[in-house]
Order: C-alpha cells, then structure tokens, then sequence
C-alpha cells in the first residue's frame, strides 16, 4: 500500500523575494523638533512648523480684534473659541533645512556662546525664515478676515436662524395690511463665521541667494500663481490611492483655528490637519457649519506635494469644495433616528452632504458662491 506523502515547506528566516509583493516603503530623512508650542518636521526641501497654543485670552483677543477692525470698522466680534496664536506653516527651499538647522543648534549653545553672539544667532535665524523660496501658512487672523463684514449680499449665504420667521410674525399685528418690521443688525456681519478661507502665501518671501535683486524676487512672488488643473493631467489631481495607503505617517498635527456656538443654535469651527508621510504631504483644512432647524456647510481646502523633487520644480496640488444642504435632509440620514450626536461631527457631516448631490449646486438656497469643486496646482522653483 503506497502512502502519499505531503511536502510541507519550510519556513526559512531570510524572507525570499517575491515580485508581486511591494517592498517596503523607504522611509526618508527627516528631523522632528519639538517645544512646548509647537512641533516641526524638517523634510527634503520642506520645513513644517504647527503651532498650537491654549484659547486667546482677554489681551490677545484684543490685539486681534484690533488687526481685524480697519479705520471706522470696528471689524468682527471673535467667535466664542478662538485660538489666535494657532497657525500652520509651511516652507519649501530647494536645499532644504536640515544641514542649517544642525549648524543653527550649535550657534544657539548657550555653554559655548555669549550674549551678543546669541543676539546674532537669533538674528541669522530670522534670516534663514526669511531665506524660504515659498511659504504657505494658515492661521486665525487671515481666517476671520474672510468672514464676511457688512450687510450681507448676493453670494455671501446669509442664514436666519430657524426662528427667525415666527419671531417676526409675532411682532405684527393679525391684520395682513401691516408690513413685516425691518431688521437691521447694530453691527452687521456674518454671524455664522462662514470663511472660505484656503490659506495664504505672505508677501515678504525672498530668494535662497543674497545677490538675487528685487526685480527677480518680485517676479518669483508674481509667477506663484494657482493655474487651473487639466482633468486630463494625473499629476495635478490630488492621488486618492496614494492617501489612503497605510503607509506610516512620519508628522501630524490638528491646529484648531476658531469654533463658535453660534448663540446654541448650532456651531461654526474651522480646523487644520496636516499629515506627512513617506512620499508626500497633505493639508486638510475644513471649516463646518450648522445651524439648527436650517442648514449644513462644509469648506474644505486640501493641498498635497509629492515628496519627490525634479528638475522642473515641486508641484503643489491645491483643491478647494464647498457644500451645503438643509438641515433635515441631513438629519433624515442618521443612523439611528433617536439619536442626533452625529449631527455634530464634523466628519459624518461631511460624509453626507458628499453623497447627496444638489450639495455642489443648489444647495440650502442661500446663493452661497462657494459651494462647488475648484482644483489648481503651482510649481514652486526648481531643484538643485
């Protein structure tokens, strides 16, 4: 009687290489920094810095509030929460920052170096921030200024709470002769905080090269410009697969800019996240809207670079999208119908007003001009 016998393989400790598998990821290098405030990747030509900070207290409010006022506008009041010394920035040098910021330590060694000395050393180190080919920040104060000031027209989404209506009615008599009374706000503004605020790049940008002229910085400044993404062009679309990889992530930060309850009816917050993984780099900024009984909105900018430089430059992909959908059909897509808690993430919000699409066109009907989808990209120097 012949007895089959069954091979079974043996496990060896040195993995054999297989072509179908993907290698691991190489993991590039980079430099992590840390204080009390603020964390920094350093990153092939990249420097990344967030800065988060506790709630602005009474004299920071005022020193902003006081930026944000011009001439006889006494601008805005601050939302409830506002994180005034939160922002996040990101700089780019062709050479990158690594080699300088080992040398800027050394400098900074206060057992080896004096007082005067360190005076110079801080004041190369505001030489080397202002030595960044390119610069992209976000923070509160160029935020708030996007919130709109003054009476509300046509494209700013004006929103009434959804009381509004019958408390108006309730101040007229039963006779339908006597006209609805006017409303004027004391100091008018957007109450909602709606911001379509995508971030900036500052103006004081300047050359890697002491000897480049003003003319040709000028230039630099003025040939940073979005241009409009071709559909057709891979490379200027945001890579989905490549985002939802899991590859490790070397840096994240979430750098909350403001939130306000909106007087309990209902909440407005605006938050950045930044993640920087093995090959590229991705923002989210999301501003999210909700007010009771009336409407969602949602604003989000996401910009991502690849990691990998050439010799044409960087690309950095900028797409902003705005939403917006009434509050019941919203609501209507909850997964429990008893339970509302949802309805406050911003995450779900997003989610649903995404999937239902009269959200990029008609909206709530409010006109909003920042509802839709908007792709760009810029090329930012070149490598060395």
């Amino acid at each position: 009687m012949n007895v089959s016998s069954t091979t079974i393989p043996r496990l060896s400790a040195t993995p054999t290489f297989d072509p179908v598998l993907k290698p691991a990821i190489h993991l590039p290098k980079h430099t992590l920094l840390e204080s009390p405030n603020s964390r920094t990747i350093l990153v092939g030509s990249w420097r990344i810095t967030a800065s988060t900070n506790p709630i602005s207290n009474a004299p920071q409010c005022d020193q902003l509030q006081s930026k944000l006022g011009t001439g006889n506008d006494g601008g805005i009041p601050l939302p409830e929460m506002t994180f005034g010394s939160n922002s996040l920035k990101v700089e780019w040098k062709a050479d990158g920052f690594i080699g300088r910021d080992k040398q800027r330590k050394r400098n900074r060694n206060p057992d080896q170096v004096g007082p005067e000395e360190q005076d110079h050393a801080s004041e190369s180190e505001a030489e080397e921030e202002n030595e960044s080919q390119w610069i992209y920040e976000f923070d509160t104060l160029h935020a708030l200024f996007g919130v709109k000031k003054g009476q509300l027209g046509p494209g700013d989404g004006g929103v009434q709470v959804g009381y509004a209506e019958e408390w108006l009615k309730s101040r007229t008599g039963p006779s339908p002769l006597l006209p609805m009374p006017k409303t004027v706000p004391t100091k008018p503004y957007d109450w909602t905080y709606t911001t379509t605020y995508c971030g900036h790049c500052p103006s004081h940008v300047s050359s890697s090269t002491s000897s480049t002229t003003s003319t040709t910085i000028s230039s630099q400044i003025s040939n940073s410009q979005w241009i409009p993404s071709d559909s057709t062009e891979a490379k200027h679309q945001i890579p989905l697969a490549e985002l939802t990889r899991p590859d490790p992530i070397l840096f994240y930060a979430e750098i909350p800019l403001f939130e306000d309850e909106l007087h309990d009816n209902g909440s407005s917050s605006l938050i950045v996240r930044i993640r920087v993984m093995p090959t590229c780099i991705f923002i989210l900024s999301r501003f999210t809207l909700r007010v009771d009984g009336v409407l969602f909105r949602t604003f989000d900018t996401r910009i991502y670079s690849s990691l990998e430089n050439n010799l044409q430059g960087t690309e950095v992909v900028r797409e902003t999208t705005g939403w917006e959908a009434p509050y019941d059909i919203v609501k209507n897509r909850l997964p429990k119908r008893d339970d509302l808690t949802p309805l406050t993430d911003p995450l779900f919000i997003a989610k649903i007003l995404s999937e239902l699409p009269q959200s990029q066109t008609t909206g709530a009907g409010t006109g909003w001009r920042g509802l839709g989808k908007k792709c760009e990209w810029m090329r930012i120097g070149k490598s060395l």
